[in-house]
Protein backbone atom coordinates (compact mmCIF):
# COMPACT_ATOMS: atom_id res chain seq x y z
CA UNK A 1 0.00 0.00 0.00
CA UNK A 2 1.87 3.25 -0.64
CA UNK A 3 0.03 6.71 0.74
CA UNK A 4 -1.29 9.00 -1.74
CA UNK A 5 -3.59 11.69 -1.05
CA UNK A 6 -6.41 12.19 -0.33
CA UNK A 7 -6.30 8.66 1.37
CA UNK A 8 -8.90 6.25 -0.53
CA UNK A 9 -10.89 3.71 1.73
CA UNK A 10 -8.22 0.75 1.27
CA UNK A 11 -5.95 2.88 2.65
CA UNK A 12 -8.22 4.52 5.35
CA UNK A 13 -9.46 0.87 6.67
CA UNK A 14 -6.11 -0.21 6.45
CA UNK A 15 -4.96 2.70 9.04
CA UNK A 16 -8.23 1.42 11.68
CA UNK A 17 -7.10 -2.10 11.26
CA UNK A 18 -3.64 -1.36 12.31
CA UNK A 19 -4.88 0.82 15.02
CA UNK A 20 -3.47 4.01 13.85
CA UNK A 21 -7.32 5.44 13.31
CA UNK A 22 -9.89 4.69 15.97
CA UNK A 23 -12.90 2.44 15.39
CA UNK A 24 -14.92 5.15 14.70
CA UNK A 25 -12.90 8.01 13.24
CA UNK A 26 -13.81 9.64 10.39
CA UNK A 27 -11.15 11.14 7.85
CA UNK A 28 -11.91 14.63 7.21
CA UNK A 29 -8.71 15.81 5.03
CA UNK A 30 -5.75 14.38 4.57
CA UNK A 31 -2.56 16.76 2.84
CA UNK A 32 1.45 17.09 2.13
CA UNK A 33 2.56 17.91 5.59
CA UNK A 34 6.26 20.15 4.82
CA UNK A 35 8.44 20.19 2.06
CA UNK A 36 10.43 17.04 3.38
CA UNK A 37 12.86 15.15 1.30
CA UNK A 38 13.24 11.68 2.07
CA UNK A 39 9.61 10.50 2.67
CA UNK A 40 6.08 10.64 1.94
CA UNK A 41 4.17 12.79 4.90
CA UNK A 42 0.87 13.53 5.40
CA UNK A 43 -0.97 15.24 7.66
CA UNK A 44 -4.20 13.52 8.67
CA UNK A 45 -6.99 15.22 10.03
CA UNK A 46 -10.48 13.81 11.46
CA UNK A 47 -12.98 15.15 13.31
CA UNK A 48 -11.29 14.79 16.72
CA UNK A 49 -7.99 15.03 15.95
CA UNK A 50 -4.95 15.44 13.49
CA UNK A 51 -1.80 13.40 13.21
CA UNK A 52 1.18 13.03 10.60
CA UNK A 53 1.45 9.80 8.61
CA UNK A 54 4.89 8.81 7.18
CA UNK A 55 5.53 6.38 4.81
CA UNK A 56 9.46 5.54 3.29
CA UNK A 57 9.63 4.43 -0.72
CA UNK A 58 12.45 2.52 -1.82
CA UNK A 59 13.78 5.99 -2.99
CA UNK A 60 13.78 9.01 -2.00
CA UNK A 61 10.45 11.17 -2.41
CA UNK A 62 12.89 14.51 -3.95
CA UNK A 63 15.01 12.86 -5.75
CA UNK A 64 12.89 9.34 -7.43
CA UNK A 65 16.32 8.89 -9.37
CA UNK A 66 18.36 8.20 -5.81
CA UNK A 67 17.74 4.68 -4.02
CA UNK A 68 17.01 4.77 -0.81
CA UNK A 69 16.01 1.75 1.75
CA UNK A 70 12.68 1.68 2.90
CA UNK A 71 13.30 0.48 6.73
CA UNK A 72 14.38 4.16 7.42
CA UNK A 73 10.61 4.94 9.09
CA UNK A 74 11.96 2.09 11.50
CA UNK A 75 15.07 3.44 12.08
CA UNK A 76 12.61 6.78 13.43
CA UNK A 77 10.98 4.64 15.14
CA UNK A 78 13.60 2.99 17.12
CA UNK A 79 14.97 6.38 17.90
CA UNK A 80 11.68 8.11 19.07
CA UNK A 81 11.26 4.55 21.22
CA UNK A 82 14.98 4.81 22.45
CA UNK A 83 14.16 8.09 23.92
CA UNK A 84 11.51 7.38 26.05
CA UNK A 85 12.01 7.78 29.82
CA UNK A 86 14.51 10.55 28.89
CA UNK A 87 12.49 13.58 30.58
CA UNK A 88 15.11 16.19 28.51
CA UNK A 89 14.64 14.04 24.72
CA UNK A 90 10.92 13.15 24.91
CA UNK A 91 10.28 16.63 25.57
CA UNK A 92 11.95 17.74 21.98
CA UNK A 93 10.40 14.71 20.25
CA UNK A 94 7.04 14.26 18.89
CA UNK A 95 4.88 11.86 20.25
CA UNK A 96 5.00 8.04 18.15
CA UNK A 97 1.24 6.62 17.72
CA UNK A 98 1.72 3.58 15.95
CA UNK A 99 3.99 1.84 13.71
CA UNK A 100 3.35 -0.67 10.95
CA UNK A 101 6.59 -2.31 9.57
CA UNK A 102 4.41 -4.26 6.84
CA UNK A 103 4.19 -0.83 4.82
CA UNK A 104 6.76 1.19 6.63
CA UNK A 105 4.18 3.61 7.83
CA UNK A 106 4.99 5.64 11.12
CA UNK A 107 1.90 7.75 13.13
CA UNK A 108 3.17 10.64 14.92
CA UNK A 109 1.35 13.42 16.88
CA UNK A 110 0.56 16.33 15.06
CA UNK A 111 3.10 19.48 16.07
CA UNK A 112 0.73 22.85 16.66
CA UNK A 113 1.91 26.12 14.85
CA UNK A 114 5.23 23.69 14.08
CA UNK A 115 7.58 25.64 11.45
CA UNK A 116 11.26 24.42 10.54
CA UNK A 117 14.29 26.93 10.40
CA UNK A 118 14.92 26.51 6.64
CA UNK A 119 14.50 30.49 6.63
CA UNK A 120 17.31 30.54 8.54
CA UNK A 121 19.61 31.17 5.39
CA UNK A 122 17.98 34.09 4.26
CA UNK A 123 16.50 35.29 8.01
CA UNK A 124 19.15 34.25 10.61
CA UNK A 125 17.88 36.18 13.20
CA UNK A 126 14.97 33.52 13.16
CA UNK A 127 16.96 31.63 15.40
CA UNK A 128 17.39 33.30 18.83
CA UNK A 129 19.75 32.41 21.66
CA UNK A 130 17.58 30.57 23.49
CA UNK A 131 16.35 28.07 20.84
CA UNK A 132 20.07 27.87 19.71
CA UNK A 133 20.87 26.81 23.83
CA UNK A 134 17.58 24.25 23.21
CA UNK A 135 19.69 22.77 20.52
CA UNK A 136 22.58 22.51 21.99
CA UNK A 137 20.96 20.92 25.16
CA UNK A 138 19.34 18.06 23.02
CA UNK A 139 22.47 17.09 21.70
CA UNK A 140 24.31 17.22 24.85
CA UNK A 141 21.54 15.09 26.27
CA UNK A 142 21.31 12.79 23.13
CA UNK A 143 25.06 12.21 23.48
CA UNK A 144 25.37 11.16 26.70
CA UNK A 145 22.01 8.99 26.80
CA UNK A 146 23.41 5.64 28.03
CA UNK A 147 21.80 2.18 25.24
CA UNK A 148 22.80 -1.05 25.33
CA UNK A 149 22.22 -0.93 21.18
CA UNK A 150 21.18 0.11 18.59
CA UNK A 151 20.36 -0.17 14.51
CA UNK A 152 23.31 -0.41 12.81
CA UNK A 153 21.64 1.40 9.92
CA UNK A 154 24.52 0.28 7.96
CA UNK A 155 22.09 1.30 4.08
CA UNK A 156 21.20 5.19 5.33
CA UNK A 157 25.01 5.61 6.23
CA UNK A 158 26.27 4.47 2.62
CA UNK A 159 23.70 6.94 1.41
CA UNK A 160 24.38 9.29 3.33
CA UNK A 161 28.28 8.83 2.88
CA UNK A 162 27.95 8.70 -1.07
CA UNK A 163 26.48 12.32 -0.60
CA UNK A 164 28.21 13.71 1.65
CA UNK A 165 31.72 12.53 1.30
CA UNK A 166 32.39 10.87 -2.45
CA UNK A 167 29.72 12.25 -4.91
CA UNK A 168 29.99 16.22 -4.03
CA UNK A 169 34.01 15.68 -5.14
CA UNK A 170 33.96 13.70 -8.31
CA UNK A 171 34.74 15.33 -11.45
CA UNK A 172 32.00 13.44 -13.88
CA UNK A 173 29.23 13.44 -11.19
CA UNK A 174 26.29 14.73 -13.12
CA UNK A 175 25.06 17.92 -11.26
CA UNK A 176 25.11 20.54 -13.48
CA UNK A 177 25.63 23.61 -11.02
CA UNK A 178 25.85 26.24 -13.01
CA UNK A 179 22.10 25.26 -13.63
CA UNK A 180 21.86 26.14 -9.33
CA UNK A 181 24.14 29.65 -10.11
CA UNK A 182 26.00 30.46 -12.72
CA UNK A 183 29.94 30.15 -12.25
CA UNK A 184 29.29 27.24 -9.81
CA UNK A 185 30.35 24.71 -11.52
CA UNK A 186 33.93 26.33 -12.28
CA UNK A 187 34.19 26.84 -8.58
CA UNK A 188 33.94 23.49 -7.68
CA UNK A 189 36.99 22.28 -9.31
CA UNK A 190 38.92 24.29 -5.97
CA UNK A 191 38.03 20.72 -4.45
CA UNK A 192 37.31 18.42 -7.22
CA UNK A 193 41.08 18.98 -8.17
CA UNK A 194 42.37 18.88 -4.99
CA UNK A 195 44.14 15.69 -4.04
CA UNK A 196 45.11 16.68 -0.18
CA UNK A 197 41.81 17.33 0.72
CA UNK A 198 40.55 14.55 -1.30
CA UNK A 199 42.50 12.43 1.23
CA UNK A 200 41.68 13.64 4.08
CA UNK A 201 37.76 13.81 3.21
CA UNK A 202 38.12 9.74 2.03
CA UNK A 203 39.60 9.35 5.54
CA UNK A 204 36.89 11.14 7.06
CA UNK A 205 34.54 9.32 5.11
CA UNK A 206 35.97 6.08 6.62
CA UNK A 207 35.40 7.04 10.24
CA UNK A 208 31.97 7.96 9.33
CA UNK A 209 31.24 4.49 8.46
CA UNK A 210 32.92 2.82 11.62
CA UNK A 211 31.18 2.25 15.15
CA UNK A 212 31.18 4.80 17.49
CA UNK A 213 30.03 4.99 21.27
CA UNK A 214 27.35 7.54 20.73
CA UNK A 215 23.64 7.85 19.74
CA UNK A 216 23.52 10.55 17.21
CA UNK A 217 20.67 12.18 15.16
CA UNK A 218 22.85 12.05 12.24
CA UNK A 219 21.02 14.83 9.93
CA UNK A 220 20.76 17.93 13.06
CA UNK A 221 20.48 20.95 10.29
CA UNK A 222 17.59 23.45 10.11
CA UNK A 223 15.05 21.58 8.27
CA UNK A 224 14.81 18.72 11.58
CA UNK A 225 14.13 21.74 13.71
CA UNK A 226 10.88 22.88 14.59
CA UNK A 227 9.69 25.76 16.26
CA UNK A 228 6.18 24.62 17.93
CA UNK A 229 3.39 25.94 20.18
CA UNK A 230 4.92 24.01 22.76
CA UNK A 231 8.65 24.45 21.91
CA UNK A 232 11.89 23.51 20.26
CA UNK A 233 11.03 19.70 18.57
CA UNK A 234 13.68 17.39 16.71
CA UNK A 235 12.35 15.60 14.03
CA UNK A 236 12.97 13.37 10.87
CA UNK A 237 15.82 11.29 12.92
CA UNK A 238 16.16 8.16 9.88
CA UNK A 239 20.09 8.85 9.51
CA UNK A 240 20.55 8.08 13.48
CA UNK A 241 23.31 5.64 14.53
CA UNK A 242 25.81 4.95 16.74
CA UNK A 243 28.66 7.43 15.65
CA UNK A 244 30.51 11.11 16.50
CA UNK A 245 28.77 13.41 18.76
CA UNK A 246 31.68 15.48 16.61
CA UNK A 247 29.20 14.93 13.66
CA UNK A 248 25.94 16.35 14.82
CA UNK A 249 27.49 19.46 15.90
CA UNK A 250 29.70 19.81 13.02
CA UNK A 251 26.85 19.58 10.92
CA UNK A 252 24.70 22.14 12.99
CA UNK A 253 28.36 24.57 12.97
CA UNK A 254 28.03 24.02 9.38
CA UNK A 255 24.77 25.53 8.93
CA UNK A 256 25.05 28.35 10.84
CA UNK A 257 27.95 29.65 8.76
CA UNK A 258 26.04 29.30 6.00
CA UNK A 259 23.02 31.14 7.40
CA UNK A 260 25.19 33.60 8.42
CA UNK A 261 24.91 33.87 12.03
CA UNK A 262 27.78 35.68 13.87
CA UNK A 263 30.60 34.25 14.26
CA UNK A 264 31.04 35.21 17.85
CA UNK A 265 27.45 33.00 18.36
CA UNK A 266 29.21 30.44 16.51
CA UNK A 267 32.19 30.57 18.53
CA UNK A 268 29.77 30.69 21.72
CA UNK A 269 28.31 27.30 20.81
CA UNK A 270 31.64 25.54 20.02
CA UNK A 271 33.03 26.35 23.15
CA UNK A 272 30.05 25.54 25.00
CA UNK A 273 30.31 21.67 24.11
CA UNK A 274 34.22 21.23 23.93
CA UNK A 275 34.99 18.06 21.62
CA UNK A 276 37.23 16.67 19.57
CA UNK A 277 38.95 20.00 17.65
CA UNK A 278 39.76 17.71 14.63
CA UNK A 279 36.83 15.85 14.08
CA UNK A 280 34.38 18.72 14.81
CA UNK A 281 36.14 21.01 12.10
CA UNK A 282 36.17 18.44 9.56
CA UNK A 283 32.76 17.18 9.67
CA UNK A 284 31.95 21.04 10.25
CA UNK A 285 33.99 21.88 6.13
CA UNK A 286 33.23 18.96 4.69
CA UNK A 287 29.26 19.97 5.35
CA UNK A 288 29.81 22.91 4.18
CA UNK A 289 31.12 22.00 0.85
CA UNK A 290 28.50 19.16 0.04
CA UNK A 291 25.64 21.41 0.60
CA UNK A 292 27.53 23.79 -1.84
CA UNK A 293 28.82 21.72 -4.72
CA UNK A 294 26.46 18.43 -3.89
CA UNK A 295 22.74 17.14 -4.75
CA UNK A 296 20.79 18.05 -1.81
CA UNK A 297 21.21 21.93 -2.14
CA UNK A 298 19.84 24.99 0.33
CA UNK A 299 17.84 27.94 -0.05
CA UNK A 300 21.01 29.97 0.55
CA UNK A 301 21.60 33.52 -0.09
CA UNK A 302 25.07 33.71 -1.21
CA UNK A 303 26.89 35.00 -3.73
CA UNK A 304 29.15 33.22 -5.78
CA UNK A 305 32.05 35.00 -4.05
CA UNK A 306 30.56 34.36 -0.93
CA UNK A 307 30.81 30.69 -1.77
CA UNK A 308 34.13 30.86 -2.80
CA UNK A 309 34.76 32.43 0.64
CA UNK A 310 32.85 29.79 2.66
CA UNK A 311 34.52 27.14 0.39
CA UNK A 312 37.87 28.46 1.28
CA UNK A 313 37.14 28.09 5.09
CA UNK A 314 36.19 24.49 4.84
CA UNK A 315 38.84 23.51 2.75
CA UNK A 316 41.00 25.01 5.71
CA UNK A 317 39.03 23.35 8.30
CA UNK A 318 39.69 20.21 6.51
CA UNK A 319 43.21 20.35 5.81
CA UNK A 320 44.33 22.04 8.95
CA UNK A 321 42.07 20.07 11.33
CA UNK A 322 41.15 23.11 13.38
CA UNK A 323 39.11 26.43 13.62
Amino acid sequence: MLLQTPLDQVQIEHLRKNGMLHPDEMVISSEKAGEGNMNVTLTINTEKRSFVLKQSRDHVVKYPQVPAPRERTGIEFAFYKTLAGDEVLESFSPKVLGFDPSHWLLALAHLKKAKDFLDIYQHPEILQNHQLEDLLHYLKSLHHLAIDAFPENRAMRKLNHQHIFVLPFQKDNGFDLDQIQPGLQDLSEIIKSNKELLHQINLLGERYLSKGKHLIHGDFYPGSWLDTSDGMKVIDTEFAFMGDPEFDLGVMLAHLNMSRIPDSLIEKIRNSYPLNTKWLAQYTGVEILRRIFGLAQLPLSLTLPDKEKLSLYAIDLLLNEQF
